[in-house]
């Protein structure tokens, strides 16, 4: 069929055609600012899930909505090791434009801007970023040092200039699972005081399952500031056909019931998969309906580009000894393995591939879902391991 005209967006955060199966993740969010609106406390959110399960394109959506509703809103992904503070300097300063134009700054939004200095020259000697604010940084405030007392007296400022203008501030923050340890705190503990004081200042954070943990450590009464809504595989009977069959039937295209299964059963539901294996098989099918035959014809070429644009480029950056080891689970089983376990397949003690196991996790290819497990954050990736790798196999007989 006419690829020009194909439905299906298997691209890095790209929103699908048919947004389904996360109505509840929308209306808490959708609670969550009409509460903040209303002068109410309401949780910050902190969404969780593997990778390709639309945790990108549910802050998309966030975004728009909160857009919809005049809230100042900021983005960003994460960096492992990147300047936190003065990522956070430029967030702020975009925030506080958004709350109003600099020639109509009230007299509490002159006050956030001097904190916004003050705290940008306290994270960064040069502060590049204070160009523009044209007031004088507030000495006293955002300037101790103290990341988590600094950043605190700038969100209440921005808190206080967004209140009195009767919008929000939301900062969605993708890949929040690589916040140092100290930056996460801050932000617990500036989101705290906020909801302390009413302020309808908040964040929507999205990461791998090991952020609930994460955040928990930071803080001790963090399960308390935020709802972790668990995002992952679409309900097969339901929610996955409608991924893959409405975008078709919008355009005028059917599939066969056998193709929906085929298609369901292979990518379990998730939804990246779906996607791609919608996109190559509608390019693929002669026509309307698409029939199991396409469907299963599809298959070498939808694993061909899973291999190549979701699965290889986790693992470019592995070195011999850590490829082992995943391989080492992978032959395990697609479920959370014990460390010991792991270390017996590769004949090693759990001393010794300790180092291992924890580098892949710093580099987020596993996560530790319990005490002494671990587990792939990407789905299914241990067919991969098994279908391209089994070379490491033969070479350790």
């Amino acid at each position: 069929m006419d690829p020009r005209k194909n439905p299906y967006a298997p691209g890095a955060g790209t929103k699908p055609p048919a947004l389904v199966g996360r109505d509840d993740q929308i209306e808490s969010f959708d609670v969550l600012l009409e509460r903040l609106e209303n002068g109410y406390s309401e949780k910050s959110m902190i969404i969780t899930g593997l990778r390709g399960v639309g945790k990108t394109v549910l802050l998309d959506v966030f975004r728009e909505k909160a857009e919809d509703r005049d809230w100042a809103t900021v983005e960003w992904e994460v960096e492992k090791n990147a300047p936190f503070g003065a990522r956070m300097s430029l967030q702020a300063r975009r925030v506080l434009l958004q709350i109003a134009p600099k020639a109509r700054w009230s007299d509490r939004a002159r006050k956030a801007a001097a904190i916004l200095k003050s705290f940008i020259i306290t994270v960064d000697a040069e502060g590049a970023l204070t160009t523009g604010l044209n007031v004088e940084a507030l000495a006293g405030a955002g300037d101790s040092g103290i990341l988590s007392e600094d950043l605190t007296d700038l969100f209440i400022a921005l808190g206080d200039a967004a209140q009195e203008k009767g919008v929000g501030v939301i900062f969605l923050l993708g890949e929040i699972q690589y916040l140092a340890s100290k930056e996460l705190e801050a932000l617990i503990v500036a989101l705290h005081k906020c909801a302390r004081r009413s302020l309808p200042v908040t964040l929507v954070g999205a990461g791998l399952p090991q952020i609930a943990r994460l955040v928990g450590e930071a803080k001790s009464y963090s399960e308390r500031l935020f709802q972790f809504p668990v995002i992952g595989r679409l309900k097969l009977d339901t929610e996955a056909r409608d991924a893959l069959v409405l975008p078709a039937r919008d355009l005028g295209v059917e599939y066969d019931p056998g193709a929906v299964d085929f298609v369901v059963e292979y990518t379990q539901g998730y939804p990246y998969f779906l996607q791609e294996y919608g996109k190559i098989l509608w390019d693929e099918a002669s026509g309307s309906p698409i029939s199991q035959g396409d469907a299963s014809q599809a298959c070498p070429l939808v694993e061909v580009g899973l291999d190549d644009n979701f699965f290889r480029v986790r693992i470019e950056r592995v070195s011999d000894q850590e490829l082992r080891y995943l391989y080492a689970m992978a032959e395990l089983g697609p479920e959370p393995q014990r460390a010991s376990d792991v270390a017996r397949k590769i004949d090693r003690t759990t001393e010794q591939s300790g180092p291992v196991r924890s580098r892949l996790i710093n580099k987020g290819l596993l996560y530790t879902p319990g005490h002494g497990l671990a587990a792939f954050t990407v789905p299914q990736f241990d067919k991969y391991m098994l279908r391209k790798h089994s070379n490491l196999n033969e070479n350790k007989e």
